[in-house]
């Protein structure tokens, strides 16, 4: 009974853990696609112009 109660346990932190990455990878790419747009929107500027699309 405890061999099987702890396989289980195993299956179900490993699907958590599964799951868990694949929410991080859409959330990765969701941030990269903003970024990508930001840098895109803000880098055109006039050709003498030094404006930066971060704040630090």
């Amino acid at each position: 009974m405890v061999p099987l109660l702890l396989v289980l346990l195993v299956a179900l932190l490993l699907f958590g853990l599964g799951f868990a990455v694949k929410v991080l990878w859409w959330a990765a790419i969701f941030v990269f696609v903003v970024w990508l747009i930001g840098f895109i929107a803000r880098g055109t500027g006039a050709a003498g112009s030094r404006s930066r699309w971060y704040r630090w």
